[in-house]
């Protein structure tokens, strides 16, 4: 579907297809930092991004405590083209006003290496400061040249509407909504959020386009995810999900043998978002780049739909 003038993407994501998250860059809690991978596999998986013309890469200050936001600076040192850079502010309790905004972003900036962010994001709607005073530091970063656009993250429809009519007052577009969404989680296309930022120009991207990998055929009722995923995905609910699974590996293997990942990452992106699965390692990057280059049709893009409210139905999701 192309887009009106009234709906247009803003110009940060011109030419963005699909990004990079990088939660997994120095976290050692959730995802194991140091143990299966390290900071040469994640330096590898960045040039393999960069070398299939990914540029877009999402970070945040309590990624890795600092250090994803570190790294992700020293990577983009080290190419000659341009790396769209995305970071967020983590809304703690203690951060009461907008001068703790630019304090935080500033602190952001002095990691990346970085005088400008391409995009800044707030990560949660947390109070007790009011989206309304959140993006009018986000306006003051703006017109002082520190950041090139403004986003938000786990924003509902409504929190959306505010900080868009916020930001529009002191003549700035919300560029992004951050939500996470994949064939497991389909709650902004159920509550019309997804549909409400199309309609205002601002582009949902698309964290977790993976579940966490459930989608990736790697994890089974007889092969659990361990760590922080073991809750959710356990026996039950990884055998109720097999046959979407099923269906994403027999759809892509009528594509030239795409895997079951790059199936459901392309179906985010025929949803019109921007998804940023993660690439912590050269095969996971790999993987992702298989998602480009082609589309589901409409006809797949239903059966995948289909197939996705009859798990969620059962789960109960």
């Amino acid at each position: 579907m192309e887009n009106s003038d009234k709906t247009a993407r803003h110009p940060v994501f011109a030419g963005v297809e699909m990004g990079i998250g990088t939660w997994a860059w120095g976290d050692r809690y959730f995802w194991g930092y140091g143990q299966n991978y390290n900071q040469s596999d994640i330096r590898d998986a960045f040039s393999c991004a960069v070398n299939n013309g990914i540029t877009f890469f999402d970070t945040a200050e309590v990624y890795g405590i600092g250090q994803s936001e570190t790294m992700l600076g020293q990577f983009c040192k080290q190419v000659d083209v341009p790396i769209q850079v995305a970071s967020k502010c983590f809304p703690f309790p203690w951060r009461l006003n907008r001068r703790a905004l630019h304090r935080a972003l500033k602190g952001s900036l002095k990691r990346l290496g970085m005088d400008k962010l391409d995009l800044y994001q707030m990560h949660f709607p947390y109070p007790p400061v009011n989206i309304r005073t959140w993006m009018s530091g986000m306006a003051e970063a703006v017109h002082a040249g520190w950041i090139g656009a403004v986003g938000v993250s786990n924003y509902n429809r409504a929190q959306t509407q505010l900080a868009y009519d916020a930001l529009a007052a002191e003549g700035i577009p919300l560029a992004s909504n951050q939500m996470e969404y994949h064939l497991l989680n389909r709650k902004i296309e159920k509550d019309g959020l997804l549909q409400h930022c199309l309609d205002l120009g601002v582009t949902v991207i698309a964290y977790s386009p993976l579940a966490s990998g459930m989608l990736t055929g790697k994890y089974s009722a007889q092969n659990l995810p361990g760590g922080f995923r073991s809750g959710r995905y356990n026996h039950r609910s990884l055998s109720i999900i097999k046959p979407l699974v099923d269906l994403l590996v027999k759809i892509g293997a009528d594509h030239a043998g795409k895997s079951a990942a790059q199936v459901a990452i392309n179906w985010t992106i025929c949803k019109e978002t921007v998804p940023i699965p993660g690439g912590k390692s050269l095969q996971q990057v790999e993987q992702n780049i298989g998602a480009l280059g082609w589309r589901l049709t409409d006809e797949e893009v239903d059966r995948l739909d289909q197939a996705s409210d009859r798990v969620l139905k059962t789960l109960g999701w």
